[in-house]
């Protein structure tokens, strides 16, 4: 998959509903931008506008005209690439994630 995604110029999810969408933070991380659905998960993995354009799920016509400008504008497609990455180090590598992990849980232990 890796392979696959630098390949491209930039990732599409037209899902209507995903868990928390390893595609998505595996093409940040490789600096791709993205098109995405506006459902649960795809919207806290990204940022609109930023690091992605969102559609609604099940516009067809929206996601054809999303498609044609990420394929129109390179230079967004390079922006949003690199935003995507910074963010995806951020906030999704395991040293974030583990850290904010332990933070929940030492919040809950604290309450009890």
């Amino acid at each position: 998959m890796k392979r696959l995604i630098r390949e491209v110029a930039f990732v599409c999810l037209p899902t209507y509903r995903e868990g928390m969408p390893k595609v998505l933070l595996k093409a940040a991380v490789a600096g791709r931008a993205v098109v995405a659905t506006y459902v649960i998960s795809c919207r806290e993995a990204v940022v609109p506008g930023v690091t992605v354009d969102l559609i609604q799920a099940r516009e067809s016509c929206s996601l054809a005209k999303a498609l044609l400008s990420s394929i129109m504008h390179t230079w967004r497609q390079k922006a949003y690439g690199a935003e995507g990455q910074v963010r995806a180090t951020a906030v999704f590598s395991v040293t974030s994630v583990v850290s904010q992990t332990l933070n929940i849980y030492d919040g809950v232990l604290r309450h009890d």
